[in-house]
């Protein structure tokens, strides 16, 4: 049996235990992947000070992110299609995000829907929404977020096109998965999986199938989903969803200091520096690199929050450092829930949480609220 220690553990499980258009479609950036490598690479550029004989006892990682308290400062990131990752993926993901005592956030791209999330949970969870030129759905898909009584709303504003990402194109990624005779193949060698998926219903975009007319199936979902990510978004439509919403707005997407004054302006209660996990703009910063200018420029204003290469409880506590109030984990508990489902999610915290409660000791830290760059070396 594997004994896992870290999330390169649960990675190298889940390859393992996915078919490979799904475990590519968590796993890769767009274009020359530059980006997307840069996420993680450049955390480990940044160097930590070690402190000795410091009482270090007693310790919290505990702290708010939007008016949540939170077990430590990181959040499920919006991922898509993860009930394809593992049966009913979303919900299993929820419940650990719950016992662990972290919000989760729901994709609009997700296989269960809104109103499956809230049927198996308790706490409230956060829902991401993409912008479609199909407004009255938009209004809907609000609505059904505030019926679910989630605690906030996170919209997303760097998916206006979608850039090209090479092993999606040629895996013909879908969901269910398109019949090909090379997915069969590769479907056959993951049992653990098939199973879980002939165990379940959910196999299709459950908060837009049933919900936009004429999408009754996946053939007519995926001409709608080419035609409807909507390439004028724009600041405006950001004023009307706020409006719509009514409660808690996260603006996910910035990494330029303009941006983030403008998100600001908004009046939305907090920020994400993201590059959509270098999926989106390769050739774009890191979302590390990004993020102290935008932290220094509005971090007194909005709460700052960053995604993007996170894979320790040690790149956790750097973000802390360089402004990010908050952060978000995306790839990192997807490895866990392909690779065992509920227990890999929580394994995935687990493993952040150590990291982080061991490493804040070692700066000379006992609470998360008190870090800031003096635990950081010169750069």
């Amino acid at each position: 049996m594997t004994v896992i220690t870290n999330i390169e553990d649960l990675r190298v499980l889940a390859q393992k235990r996915v078919p490979r258009m799904f475990y590519d479609y968590a796993d890769s950036g767009s274009w020359t992947e530059g980006t997307y490598r840069a996420n993680e690479a450049d955390f480990h550029k940044i160097k930590l000070r070690q402190r000795v004989a410091i009482d270090i006892e007693t310790r919290s990682t505990r702290t708010r992110m939007v008016g949540v308290d939170v077990a430590m400062p990181v959040a499920l990131a919006p991922v898509g299609l993860i009930g394809m990752q593992h049966a009913d993926g979303e919900i299993l993901a929820a419940r650990a995000a719950e016992a662990f005592g972290v919000p989760f956030t729901l994709s609009t791209m997700s296989i269960c829907s809104i109103e499956d999330i809230a049927t198996h949970t308790k706490a409230p969870f956060w829902f991401q929404l993409y912008v479609m030129r199909d407004r009255d759905f938009i209004e809907r898909l609000i609505d059904r977020a505030k019926a679910a009584k989630c605690g906030a709303l996170m919209l997303t504003l760097d998916l206006q096109i979608l850039g090209q990402r090479h092993k999606d194109l040629k895996n013909g990624l879908s969901a269910p998965p398109r019949l090909t005779l090379p997915n069969i193949l590769n479907m056959m060698t993951k049992p653990r999986w098939g199973l879980g998926m002939l165990g379940t219903k959910r196999r299709q975009f459950g908060n837009i199938v049933g919900h936009v007319k004429g999408v009754e199936n996946m053939g007519s979902l995926s001409e709608w989903t080419a035609k409807q990510f909507d390439p004028r978004l724009n600041w405006g439509d950001v004023e009307w969803i706020k409006k719509r919403w009514g409660g808690k707005l996260i603006l996910k997407g910035i990494q330029d200091v303009e941006d983030a004054k403008l998100a600001v302006d908004t009046g939305a209660d907090a920020l994400i520096v993201s590059n959509h996990g270098g999926r989106q703009l390769d050739g774009a910063p890191s979302s590390i690199e990004a993020l102290p200018p935008i932290a220094d420029a509005v971090g007194s204003k909005i709460e700052v929050w960053m995604d993007g290469g996170i894979r320790s409880g040690q790149d956790v506590l750097k973000a802390v450092a360089l402004g990010a109030k908050g952060t978000l984990i995306g790839r990192s508990f997807v490895y866990g829930l392909a690779a065992m489902g509920e227990a890999g999610v929580t394994k995935a915290l687990q493993i952040i949480h150590r990291e982080l409660d061991l490493t804040m000791a070692f700066c000379g830290h006992t609470d998360i609220r008190n870090v800031d760059r003096g635990i950081l070396l010169p750069r």
